[in-house]
């Protein structure tokens, strides 16, 4: 069935012309890039791009630099060993990135590659000082080890030892999908003269950077390279806390050989994350969350003042929830970008009068830089028909420029059809948009069968990009007409739209996805009717696991790695904070609201036929979860289908497994349209 499917696509694209509809081994051929730096002159930029390989199943990284209008593109650092994180050093005569677990440089042009740390706990993320004196990097360590040594011959014990049994005295033993274990996230102050290591956190038990809710910047030097910022949370008991907190520390204080101190600056009892000095250094700021134990709180952005001491939130008023931010070089301004219905746009808050105002709306942008004159602004934009590439915005001109295309001649072989939205009223009549993807060749005179997609988080939303698990113009390209709504518990659309799935998963939510679907069969008449399929992951999951006892309207349903009980999803989940908001307690505390939106207690009623999907090594929404699922299915004489991945965690992401999960995906609806 799978081969004959996509031999036809591939046929009806040559009628076409030399443009054919998107296969799986296309997405996996795209060259995805990562993170990017810009010279400290702004005349170059650097960065990593990964490659996957069918046939070996995995992905390999390189570093790459080009002019910073895009011309002459080079591939410079490139082996068997993924070379990530690629940074300008301070003089901008040399390039740093991450290899093998250390920090390498090499000249701009990949000559003369030098292993920089040697540190047997390997380097995470790591930042250059100012004067270039300095790394600060995170590195995992047995928090009651003082050096190296001690870490080493801890784990060569370990492994040495016939007995692999482990004992566990607080919560949070695994996270994600590894187990935890005894070591903890460090920071380290490397003396790049004297090749010496001074741990920031001492025998602390906390994680630096924070082990949840942080973002990809939590530490950071002052521009006059005597401070350092970073987030931690403090809270003994973190499995059920959201509250990282932004300290401070003298770097002399951390030389100085002792335990530095440091001083919490923020105050709230949320997540406070992602600290960034200004360039005057006059200046700190965060963002910040002001619920505890909400991980999905409005993020805030936070300026603290490092002369008075005191901390002005300077997005008052403003209902979006701030994510990346850099600062101006003026330290005038800074840009930021927010979640914004199905963008990630970009914005700038003047310090002066406080004032927000939108550079660009569309697209989905991040990794932000700035040019050192100000006028100018680099950043990586991704759209559902476009992976990642490099642009840059004059903010004088007001133009967009696009800097790399490498995934050009792959993409011109494809066709894709742009993202469209419409917007429906959804429970109590509130508006909810929803993204729609035609297939490609569309004719608007043909009927095609409808497949509605129901995102995760839940706090997340469908947005205008290029994703490479639930790739909408993947589901596209297999015949469908693709609808992807965002009910409520989506970010971009307000908080308060944010916060009515809060103890409601099968609520509004259900009522704004069901009324969607209804939308779009009554006012889009290429749709056909006879024909509707709906898919989820995660949250999204919960979702088709909660249709699946409420409504028998579509013909085959997939739920990805989906909660079905949620008394024992609290059990065995390792992030109790998001458990126990949303549902306004715990099973003991609360029972009734665990078993008023439980799907388990409903799925009695399920008539339609179920495809599941499940990697042993997700933590988040544990194995048990659909096992139960499938068990109630075989039990009712429902048809349904097992995909279980013994190495894959919440998300499949090995080339050949990526391939199965849509080759079954796609034979599992083709199975079932009429």
């Amino acid at each position: 069935m799978r081969n004959t499917l996509f031999l036809l696509l591939i046929v009806a694209g040559m009628c076409y012309g030399q443009k054919r509809a998107m296969l799986v081994e296309d997405m996996w051929l795209m060259e995805r890039l990562e993170s990017a730096a810009l010279s400290p002159d702004g005349s170059q930029i650097v960065f990593a791009a990964t490659t996957y390989s069918m046939d070996l199943n995995k992905g390999n990284t390189d570093i790459y630099i080009m002019n910073s209008d895009g011309s002459n593109v080079k591939k410079i650092v490139a082996s068997e060993v993924k070379e990530t994180a690629p940074q300008f050093t301070k003089d901008g005569k040399k390039i740093s990135y991450l290899a093998g677990g250390q920090v390498w440089t090499c000249n701009t042009d990949g000559s003369n590659q030098q292993k920089l740390t040697d540190i047997y706990s390997e380097v995470d993320q790591y930042v250059w000082s100012p004067d270039g004196k300095y790394l600060l990097f995170s590195s995992a360590v047995y928090p009651d080890c003082s050096g190296d040594e001690c870490n080493k011959e801890r784990d060569t014990r370990k492994e040495s030892s016939k007995v692999k049994a482990s004992i566990f005295t607080e919560l949070m033993y695994r996270h994600w999908n590894a187990w935890r274990g005894e070591k903890r996230s460090h920071l380290f102050l490397f003396d790049i003269a004297g090749k010496t290591y001074k741990d920031v956190n001492l025998f602390s038990k906390a994680d630096v950077p924070p082990l949840a809710t942080g973002s990809a910047n939590d530490f950071s030097f002052s521009p006059d390279g005597l401070e350092i910022a970073y987030s931690m949370n403090p809270e003994k008991v973190i499995a059920t806390s959201t509250n990282n907190e932004i300290y401070t520390v003298k770097v002399a204080d951390i030389t100085g050989g002792a335990a530095a101190p440091a001083t919490r600056i923020s105050v709230s009892k949320g997540a406070d994350v992602q600290p960034v000095y200004s360039p005057d250094g006059k200046y700190l700021a965060f963002c910040s969350m002001e619920r505890a134990g909400y991980e999905a709180d409005r993020q805030r952005l936070m300026i603290y003042d490092r002369k008075t001491g005191k901390t002005i939130d300077y997005t008052v008023g403003f209902d979006r929830s701030v994510g990346e931010l850099i600062w101006s070089p003026d330290s005038k301004s800074i840009y930021f970008v927010c979640s914004n219905e199905i963008f990630e746009t970009l914005y700038k808050v003047d310090l002066t009068t406080r004032k927000i105002e939108t550079v660009i709306k569309e697209d989905d942008h991040s990794n932000l830089m700035i040019s050192p004159d100000g006028k100018k602004l680099y950043f990586r934009i991704q759209r559902t028909n476009l992976p990642y590439e490099l642009f840059s915005y004059s903010l004088t001109e007001k133009k967009l420029d696009q800097l790399t295309t490498l995934n050009k001649q792959r993409l011109d072989k494809l066709e894709m059809c742009a993202t469209e939205t419409f917007w429906c009223k959804g429970a109590e009549g509130t508006p909810v948009q929803s993204l729609l993807i035609k297939p490609p060749f569309f004719d608007a005179n043909k009927k095609y069968p409808l497949l509605v997609l129901i995102h995760g988080g839940p706090q997340g939303h469908w947005s205008d990009d290029f994703h490479y698990r639930w790739n909408v113009q993947m589901f596209a390209a297999l015949g469908y007409v693709v609808i992807a709504p965002n009910p409520r518990g989506s970010t971009g659309y307000g908080q308060k739209f944010t916060d009515q799935i809060n103890g409601d998963w099968g609520g509004k939510p259900y009522v704004d996805i069901m009324n969607a679907t209804d939308y779009a069969l009554k006012n889009f008449k290429f749709l056909d009717k006879n024909n509707t399929f709906a898919a989820g992951a995660s949250y999204g999951g919960y979702m088709i696991d909660w249709i699946a006892g409420h409504s028998n309207r579509f013909n085959a349903l997939v739920s990805h790695d989906g909660v079905f009980n949620l008394e024992s999803m609290f059990g065995t989940t390792e992030e109790l904070w998001f458990p126990i908001w949303e549902n306004k307690g715990t099973p003991w505390s609360n029972p009734q609201s665990y078993a008023k939106f439980s799907p388990n207690k409903f799925i009695k009623n399920c008539k339609t036929p179920m495809l599941i999907v499940q990697g042993a090594n997700d933590f988040r929404v544990c194995e048990e979860q659909a096992m139960q699922l499938f068990t109630s299915l075989q039990c009712l004489g429902v048809e349904s289908k097992f995909l279980y991945f013994p190495d894959e965690t919440h998300f499949v992401v090995k080339p050949q497994n990526a391939k199965l999960w849509w080759n079954t995906v796609a034979e599992w609806f083709a199975k079932h349209r009429k």
